[in-house]
């Protein structure tokens, strides 16, 4: 199986889209997942320079469907979401990584959210995979399976920092909960959270050694449990966010580590680790 990295846009909007392609192309990501601005200029910008590097090679582009914050009803919530995924396919994306749903709705109204997600990718064909997610339906492990009973082909976007956070624990008595998860997961986030925090300060400390072994062997499960269900092709972003996930100095507040630099850490020590591991491999 192939594992693509795809650089996050997410933390980079103070760049222009052409030095942001040139710096990802330069690290060799595989691809950009970006919550697109409503600005029209930026997304002619964000197109055209996607066009240009796809007509040199294959390069993947996951649209986030993310809507601002609101106060709005469960009926006001579906209207605003189609449009926004309706608009996020006319760019033609790869698929859609969608924040779907809000803790707080019911089971029944986060389903009516899902069952519209499904029926429409299924009509047009663009995949949507449902990220884990504070604030989300998918903000709890264990709450999540009802859903994962009521939709059983339902696909996921792995980011199990956040059910750190949440439960206050790196996971260690859900192991037979991710098990039922970890076979719906089709693209991974790939940021390490701890107890407090879905993101530590600098992966790259040694005191943060132990999480970051647990991550893996997540994400390594991921990849071994797609590969053996015939997926030919996993997606993985690093996506170390910015302030306020970056921590920072008071007053000061300067970024307690580089937000771009971390990722390109974090995308080569997965690299590290998939040289271990045979049936998995990063093709160029």
């Amino acid at each position: 199986m192939q594992v693509k990295f795809i650089c996050p846009y997410w933390g980079q909007e103070r760049t222009n889209m052409q030095q942001f392609f040139r710096r990802l192309s330069e690290e060799q990501y595989d691809g950009v997942e970006i919550n697109l601005p409503y600005d029209p200029g930026n997304i002619k910008e964000f197109c055209k320079e996607l066009d240009a590097i796809r007509t040199n090679r294959h390069f993947i582009f996951i649209a986030q469907q993310v809507l601002p914050q609101a106060t709005e009803s469960v009926n006001e919530y579906i209207h605003n979401m189609k449009a926004r995924i309706e608009f996020l396919a006319s760019l033609k994306p790869d698929f859609i990584n969608s924040h779907t749903g809000k803790d707080y709705f019911s089971f029944d109204d986060n389903c009516r959210i899902i069952d519209w997600i499904e029926n429409w990718s299924n009509h047009t064909g663009v995949p949507v995979y449902h990220e884990t997610h504070r604030g989300r339906f998918t903000f709890h492990a264990s709450s999540l399976l009802p859903y994962l009973q009521h939709f059983p082909t339902l696909k996921l976007t792995g980011d199990f920092s956040h059910w750190c956070t949440v439960s206050e624990s790196m996971l260690a008595d859900q192991e037979s909960i991710l098990e039922k998860i970890i076979p719906h997961v089709h693209h991974i986030h790939a940021r390490i959270g701890y107890e407090h925090s879905p993101q530590v300060n600098d992966p790259a400390a040694p005191e943060w050694s132990p999480h970051i072994e647990i991550f893996l062997g997540w994400w390594t499960k991921i990849l071994t449990t797609q590969s053996t269900q015939g997926k030919k092709t996993i997606t993985i972003t690093p996506e170390f966010g910015p302030t306020p996930y970056m921590p920072v100095l008071p007053y000061s507040q300067k970024p307690l580590s580089d937000q771009w630099d971390t990722n390109v850490w974090m995308k080569n020590k997965i690299q590290e680790r998939l040289t271990r591991t045979s049936n998995l491999k990063q093709d160029r």
